[in-house]
């Protein structure tokens, strides 16, 4: 398989993409600079015009197998004429807005609550179920983020925080330990979790500076990974998990069932195995949730049922994801 990174067509040297920073300042983000980059022409491909524009860093395109448009990576991040659907899906799937707490918090579930510690993140995923999250409406800065830890210093039932996105560790390093640092302050709260993809899409977003402080939280720190295919686990991925797993932190991964994507056993199967060889837990496999202009992306409740009966007769049980759907109004992810 050529890789695009081995075609020339990505620029910036080694030690520009050093920098996570720059790294995002050098991401692709349009249609016709991204498939350049993986070798392929735009004139077989639409775009949808949504208001969601592409975004892919270069570390990550450049896993891409070059000239091939059904690529499992590529097709996560490129925008298409099929996201033109908009008849069907909803833009707020999940009921984020109904559990709407206040200044940058949400809470669906007991004891735990969501803050919205980033609007932004470092890629765009095309079936994103917060694609359409007005985060504009919620309360912002510094002013959000003290409401937030008021309100949570307030509770004392709260027990675990969730620091997701947008992405967590879009965060400069300062300001992410301020915030991780304010909240682990709270006697009541006992575990601290991350939910991020930086990781895995620009993997130099994992440094020395960010272990040696996570290290020193008292309360549990988990960090969500999310990857959807084994093809974006490569040299620097591997480095940036076992950098994070020798400071004790947690990992654990939930993934996303997506059409064209990783629908099938053997890309399942293998994405568990890479994992737990990493010592990451594959958490949860989420069927898609129903969000508009991203329904091409479905997996049927039965195909996902028959992906899993596969999987247990393939992996130990501990490597097995809970195929799961988020249900608006439910205490819990609902497994299925």
């Amino acid at each position: 398989m050529i890789l695009a990174s081995k075609t020339g067509a990505v620029e910036g040297s080694s030690r520009e993409l050093a920098d996570w920073q720059q790294s995002l300042r050098l991401a692709y983000r349009t249609q016709a600079e991204l498939l350049a980059a993986v070798g392929l022409g735009t004139e077989n491909f639409s775009s949808a015009q949504t208001n969601f524009p592409i975004l892919a860093p270069r570390e990550f395109v450049n896993r891409m197998e070059y000239g091939n448009p059904n690529d499992p990576l590529l097709l996560q991040v490129l925008e298409t004429e099929q996201e033109s659907q908009s008849d069907i899906g909803e833009l707020d799937p999940v009921g984020d807005m109904a559990s709407y707490r206040g200044g940058l918090l949400l809470q669906k579930y007991a004891h735990r609550v969501l803050l919205i510690a980033s609007g932004v993140c470092a890629i765009h995923c095309r079936y994103c179920f917060r694609r359409h999250f007005p985060y504009a409406a919620l309360s912002r800065g510094q002013e959000g983020l003290h409401r937030a830890l008021v309100d949570i210093s307030s509770d004392e039932s709260i027990q675990e925080v969730i620091l997701s996105g947008g992405d967590p560790l879009m965060l400069p390093d300062k300001h992410l330990k301020w915030l991780v640092d304010e909240i682990d302050a709270i006697s009541h709260v006992q575990r601290i979790r991350l939910h991020t993809r930086l990781p895995v899409v620009i993997p130099s977003r994992v440094c020395d500076a960010l272990c040696d402080w996570l290290k020193q939280v008292r309360s549990a720190v988990y960090i969500v990974l999310h990857v959807n295919h084994a093809n974006e686990i490569d040299l620097n991925v591997t480095r940036a998990i076992r950098l994070l797993r020798s400071q004790g932190v947690q990992l654990l991964n939930q993934a996303v069932l997506l059409r064209g994507v990783n629908d099938s056993v053997e890309a399942q199967v293998e994405l568990c195995k890479q994992l737990i060889n990493l010592q990451v837990i594959p958490y949860y496999l989420h069927l898609l949730d129903p969000v508009r202009n991203a329904m091409h992306f479905n997996v049927s409740l039965p195909e996902g049922l028959a992906i899993i009966d596969a999987m247990q007769r393939e992996l130990p049980g501990y490597a097995v994801p809970n195929l799961v759907r988020e249900v608006c109004g439910e205490k819990s992810k609902v497994r299925v």
